[in-house]
């Protein structure tokens, strides 16, 4: 699932976000969601969020054990 919805998008949330210094290069980082900065209820690129430890970048995978 991508990051674009806002409303799949929660605090807990495992994510894979592209922080700004990587954009260039794809690469993703995982982590949980700390809270949503995008207030607008869809991105193209992405929501915005903060993970747990801090770092900010936009949604770019919907981690669910689906995909286990």
């Amino acid at each position: 699932m991508n990051g674009q919805n806002r409303k799949d998008i929660y605090p807990g949330l495992e994510v894979d976000i592209i922080l700004k210094k990587d954009q260039r290069s794809g690469e993703l980082t995982r982590g949980f969601v700390k809270r949503l900065l995008t207030s607008a209820a869809y991105h193209s690129r992405g929501i915005k969020v903060q993970l747990e430890d801090g770092q900010v970048g936009r949604v770019a995978h919907i981690i669910d054990e689906e995909d286990f």
